[in-house]
């Protein structure tokens, strides 16, 4: 089936412009977006945040508990940015390159997030470069 591009389609399919205007981009201190990624996105009183990694050009670290310990913070960082807390974290997704890190990166993650703890998927994945763990969150923005 052809795809067919018109004018008449992506109107129908476009996103009303009330609900556009209420999109903000989050970015936090020492962090820029770039042209296909934005590090948080607020939507009324829901942020996400863009996958985080766990490597640093500054820093770099070869374990699993400092690349998510990195991870979480650049989370955390973004979440603060938005005017949130880790509190109000509602999902993580983990990626993790070795599965087999599951419960060294677990013991990190706990001291990020407390109970009720978000609700969590966990996806064993290949991650370039050297990277161990990407993290993304789905948080609430209270008024």
């Amino acid at each position: 089936m052809r795809f067919v591009r018109s004018a008449a389609f992506l109107a129908a399919v476009a996103l009303p412009a009330s609900l556009l205007a209420q999109k903000q981009s989050v970015t936090a201190p020492g962090m820029n977006a770039t042209a296909t990624l934005t590090p948080g996105i607020r939507d009324g009183n829901i942020l996400y945040v863009s996958g985080q990694l766990g490597t640093s050009r500054d820093a770099p670290d070869s374990t699993i508990q400092g690349q998510t310990k990195r991870a979480l913070e650049n989370v955390q960082k973004i979440v603060e940015a938005a005017g949130s807390t880790m509190a109000n974290v509602l999902k993580c997704t983990v990626f993790l390159a070795d599965m087999q890190e599951w419960a060294a990166m677990n013991e990190v993650y706990t001291e990020f997030v407390t109970e009720p703890f978000p609700s969590r998927t966990t996806v064993g994945v290949a991650l370039p470069f050297g990277m161990l763990v990407e993290i993304d969150a789905l948080a609430v923005v209270e008024d």
